[in-house]
């Protein structure tokens, strides 16, 4: 008998038992496959009530299947939420603005490192992003601001430069070239008002984006 708080589910071609949502399960299923669900469980131990009912590693992983899904808050968690027999049991709303709340910096950095111990495994049985790379065949990161769009006041969200209203975050991605797409290695989140060639920004999102990619070469 499963212990996992997950729903199992199976493929077929008979029509019967559709669900909606059924392709996020493969986002989902990835998450625990290669240990996301856990290294963020451990990571957060520390901040989790002793009469919790849901796990703060499992919320997280909920809330990045909404926004994979077309959320854009964390109201949107709802769409999850809203198919248990899918994605098992989620949190209300009100839990995941308790989650998000949780002391900054350190909850920040136990996040990360949750994340990077879960992805180390499959990227070195992959060979990783900076597998077999040299002078001569160098790993290229890509780093790059993006404006996102608020529609109305949200945390966080200021007047941009280019007289819009929302967020500035600072994105690194590897280029992996002919052999697949780009890979986010580390998102620094901004107000819409930080500019797009700030030093010290740049520092930090290469030192966390090699941090991710030397601890797996």
């Amino acid at each position: 008998m499963s212990t996992s708080p997950y729903p199992v589910l199976s493929a077929g071609g008979s029509g019967i038992g559709i669900v909606s949502h059924g392709g996020a399960t493969v986002l989902l299923q990835t998450a625990i496959a290669t240990g996301l669900v856990r290294g963020l469980s451990a990571a957060l131990s520390p901040w989790r009530k002793a009469l919790a009912t849901h796990d703060p590693g499992k919320i997280i992983t909920a809330l990045a299947v909404a926004i994979a899904m077309g959320g854009d808050c964390l109201a949107d968690i709802n769409q999850v939420r809203a198919y248990p027999h899918v994605f098992g049991s989620v949190a209300l709303g009100s839990d995941c603005v308790a989650a998000d709340h949780t002391p900054g910096r350190r909850c920040q950095h136990r996040v990360g490192s949750g994340r990077q111990c879960s992805c180390n495994g499959p990227r070195r049985r992959a060979g990783g992003p900076g597998h077999d790379r040299d002078h001569r065949n160098p790993v290229i990161m890509d780093v790059d601001a993006t404006l996102i769009t608020a529609h109305s006041d949200r945390e966080h969200a200021t007047p941009t430069s280019n007289k819009g209203f929302g967020f500035h975050p600072l994105c690194a991605f590897v280029d992996h070239q002919a052999a697949s797409t780009g890979e986010p290695v580390a998102i620094k989140l901004r107000t819409g008002s930080a500019g797009s060639n700030t030093a010290t920004d740049r520092i930090t999102i290469v030192e966390q984006a090699l941090a991710q990619i030397l601890d797996v070469s």
